[in-house]
C-alpha cells in the first residue's frame, strides 16, 4: 500500500523539493490540494509505470475474460493455424 500525504498548493510550492523527494526517496503519494477543488497528485514515475502496468493488465485480463466467457457459451470459431 502506498503512503499518501495531502498538502495545500502553497506549502507545496514553499516545500516543493521536500515533497518531490517525499516521493522518489519514500515512494509516497502526494495530494495537493487546490482552492478550485481540482487537485492533483505527485509521485515517482517508478509508481506511475507500475499503476500504468496494473491497468494495461487488467484491461487485458478483463478482454481474455470475456473472450472465455465468448468460447463457454459456444460462440467460438475453430480455424487452422496458418504457418510462415
Amino acid at each position: 500500500m502506498i503512503a499518501v500525504v495531502a498538502v495545500n498548493y502553497t506549502t507545496m510550492r514553499n516545500n516543493f523539493k521536500n515533497y518531490c523527494d517525499l516521493a522518489t526517496d519514500h515512494g509516497e503519494a502526494v495530494i495537493v490540494t487546490r482552492k478550485s477543488g481540482r487537485n492533483v497528485v505527485v509521485m515517482s514515475i517508478d509508481r506511475y509505470n507500475e499503476m500504468e502496468k496494473e491497468i494495461q493488465n487488467a484491461r487485458y485480463l478483463a478482454k481474455l475474460g470475456h473472450a472465455f466467457a465468448q468460447l463457454h457459451e459456444g460462440k467460438g470459431q475453430p480455424h487452422e493455424l496458418i504457418e510462415d
